[in-house]
């Protein structure tokens, strides 16, 4: 039997929205419960996170937000030895793996990264650049098979791939498995004024938040001035973000409703609000009970860290035998 290791995880830059659980937590749950034998590792990636860093607060906060979204879809014994739910920056091997792969990728190749060329900041920082190898040294580390991403993700992957053959080449040795992507959530989720949803747009449905704040963020969703028929709605991005969030039924439902005359834009609204309060209501609960009770996370967190560490430092040995470093 053919045994692969999956990897997935989502930076630590704030509460991780409707995009990232519909295109990544949600996914990766999918494949936790069709694979249950195989192993999965959910990164929670907070060294990644600081390459825009504001204050510890803001760091803490979001690691913690982070992980409470995590463990609210999660209802898996974190005991069992084929999930492993961890801090990137709990575990040390990742960024002594970081160091080395930095000595054998080629700088011009970095500069090639879109995490880099799409960066409107002028005063961009080494680990931006870097970002693609700390990503590889996240895989690499732990000879993942397949690692759960979107889209915009590929590249890191390639990088991986290019880092992972140059040192086997250099040391003429299989030492690292080169890894491959799985996209299972390829659609696009448009924010609510249409561009890409993502935090740094400012532009996210944040299903967990209060709901006064959430409500707002639904009612800021974009639509035309055009007076609302079935096909004016679909040209709309609430009726993009209403098909993705939603299902078939509540679609149909409302292309009677907007034939008939009888709703209008603020009341699909009104709708979307109300289906996820409804639809998310468990989950909400559960990352309210995470958040008010840290103790518990930091239990998770060590009960992985102890799963985890043994597998970092054989690994680790392993590759500094090769590279000549274990004398």
């Amino acid at each position: 039997m053919k045994f692969n290791n999956y990897m997935t995880g989502i930076k630590t830059t704030g509460t991780p929205h409707i995009a990232n659980i519909l295109s990544v937590i949600n996914p990766t749950i999918l494949y936790i419960n069709k694979y249950k034998k195989k192993k999965f590792f959910i990164l929670i990636a907070d060294l990644h996170s600081i390459t825009n860093y504001n204050n510890k607060n803001i760091l803490i906060n979001n690691i913690y937000n982070t992980i409470s979204v995590w463990l609210s879809f999660l209802n898996f014994n974190f005991k069992k030895n084929n999930i492993y739910f961890y801090r990137q920056s709990d575990i040390k091997e990742i960024t002594e793996l970081f160091w080395y792969l930095n000595c054998f990728f080629p700088f011009n190749r970095l500069k090639l990264s879109h995490v880099f060329k799409n960066n409107k900041n002028n005063n961009i920082n080494t680990g931006i650049i870097n970002y693609p190898i700390l990503m590889a040294s996240d895989i690499l580390l732990y000879d993942i098979n397949y690692v759960i991403i979107g889209k915009d993700q590929i590249q890191h992957i390639e990088f991986t791939r290019k880092i992972a053959k140059i040192i086997n080449s250099k040391i003429n040795s299989n030492l690292f498995k080169l890894p491959n992507y799985k996209i299972i959530y390829n659609k696009i989720i448009p924010g609510i004024d249409g561009n890409k949803m993502s935090k740094s747009n400012n532009n996210i449905i944040n299903i967990f938040e209060n709901k006064t704040i959430l409500e707002n963020q639904i009612m800021n969703i974009k639509t035309n001035n055009k007076f609302i028929s079935y096909n004016n709605f679909k040209s709309t991005i609430l009726y993009k973000l209403y098909k993705i969030i939603t299902n078939k039924e509540e679609i149909i439902y409302l292309k009677e409703k907007i034939k008939n005359n009888k709703i209008g834009y603020y009341n699909i609204k009104k709708k979307l609000y109300n289906y996820i309060l409804k639809f998310y209501s468990k989950e909400r609960k559960k990352f309210n009970y995470y958040i008010n009770n840290i103790n518990i996370i930091k239990k998770i967190l060590y009960i992985n860290y102890k799963k985890i560490k043994y597998i970092s430092k054989k690994k680790i040995y392993n590759i500094k035998n090769k590279l000549g470093l274990k004398i």
